[in-house]
């Protein structure tokens, strides 16, 4: 019990926070308002904050990749089935929040800013990927742009080769740093985010509570969903019957290593043993899930989506359009590939939300509330899903056949 508190203690306090401020906001009324400074610098440390975290950490690790491995037949089958899990459970949260739209109260009125001509389709995309000064880059209105330089320069420091060492610890060393950081920024949580709901209940009233009802309740109904039809699909498609028999079998413990710590970091272990037990060959298996706990996260795919529903419903505008689902579909890769496979590993893809959609940062706190509510589903999704993406990656390596292979192999 002593340690599953303390692997939950973070979200514990920031829940604390959050209805500590609630109540305060329905007591007090305007008068809270007078704390909203502490709010206030709380959002501004993560905005200084942000912009070398993100550098630093795509940067580090793509300097880091294994150049053996990158070209390898493993790689490419695992990044093609990352990419296509996430961009399903992206999807069909785009699907259910059409079907069952999200409610909320806008929170901001008046404070989105017109959108200006940005010229041709050609000039928005210059704009969207690119800045005309390296100064510009340092702006959190331009983290697209960051996430493209930090990159590139990964790749540069790879292709340096033994020139580029220095320059890859350097990364490494200061990817640590800033981690560290947002931990330090990070104990004032509770106290700012507190703070914010404490406002936010005194200017809007208890009707604020109808924007995170509604997204709990689409979160955790199709979460839920997601991971028993979801996994089960995919689970077919690997292995047919069989391949739905071994995973579920063998899918328990990661699923309580998962709730216990909170952690796809934690859960790696559990997992590596499920998918051996799955028929998953050792050699796929211990590439797949130590890398899929930080690249392949549909809880973190899903939640995105939901934000970015959140944060449109907040502003009154409407979440359709080829555009705009492409953009959606487009952050929510990147989040999952740069979110860290810790609990409340950074609020990157947040701010990325508001960069690229041009929404004030008045609404990071609501979808920040939002990831912590939806944290501990999240988790399990991000870990259990790896073993399950394993037993693609052996299906699309070995063929359809495989898991009477391995059984004949066990045999022998």
């Amino acid at each position: 019990m002593r340690q599953l508190f303390k692997n939950y203690s973070s979200i514990l306090l920031l829940l604390g926070g959050i209805i500590t401020g609630s109540i305060m906001g329905l007591s007090l009324g305007k008068q809270v308002l007078v704390l909203k400074p502490i709010g206030d610098i709380f959002l501004n440390l993560i905005f200084i904050a942000v912009v070398p975290l993100v550098f630093f950490a795509i940067s580090a690790a793509i300097a880091n990749i294994d150049p053996g491995q990158k070209l390898g037949k493993i790689m490419s089958a695992m990044g093609l089935v990352f990419l296509s899990t996430i961009l399903i459970s992206a999807f069909c949260t785009i699907v259910v929040i059409w079907f069952f739209p999200l409610e909320a109260v806008v929170s901001v009125p008046g404070t989105l800013p017109e959108m200006k001509d940005a010229g041709n389709w050609g000039n928005q995309v210059v704009r969207l990927l690119t800045t005309e000064e390296f100064f510009s880059l340092l702006s959190r209105k331009n983290m697209l742009p960051l996430l493209i330089f930090a990159a590139i320069t990964g790749f540069a420091t790879l292709k340096a080769g033994e020139e580029g060492i220095p320059f890859r610890n350097f990364l490494v060393s200061a990817n640590a740093v800033m981690k560290r950081f947002l931990d330090i920024i990070m104990v004032m949580a509770p106290l700012g985010l507190g703070v914010y709901f404490a406002c936010q209940i005194a200017e809007l009233g208890p009707q604020l509570f109808v924007t995170y009802a509604s997204s709990m309740k689409i979160y955790y109904g199709f979460g839920i969903i997601y991971f028993v039809l979801g996994f089960s699909i995919y689970a077919f498609i690997a292995g047919g019957w069989k391949g739905i028999l071994y995973y579920w079998r063998y899918n328990i413990v990661p699923t309580l290593t998962a709730l216990g710590s909170c952690s796809s970091i934690a859960t790696i272990p559990a997992n590596l043993e499920a998918a051996k037990k799955m028929r998953v060959p050792e050699a796929i298996n211990n590439v797949v899930v130590p890398l899929g706990a930080t690249l392949h996260k549909d809880g973190s795919s899903i939640s995105s989506i939901v934000k970015i529903g959140v944060v449109f419903a907040l502003f009154g505008r409407d979440f359709s359009g080829v555009d705009t689902i492409l953009l959606a579909l487009g952050i929510t890769v990147i989040v999952s590939i740069v979110e860290g496979g810790v609990p409340n590993g950074g609020y990157i893809g947040e701010l990325l939300v508001m960069s690229v959609y041009g929404f004030p940062v008045a609404a990071l706190p609501a979808v920040m509330i939002v990831g912590t509510l939806v944290d501990p589903l999240a988790t399990v999704l991000n870990a259990t899903g790896d073993s399950v993406a394993a037993m693609l990656v052996t299906r699309v390596l070995k063929g359809k056949n495989w898991i009477r292979e391995q059984e004949a192999e066990l045999t022998k």
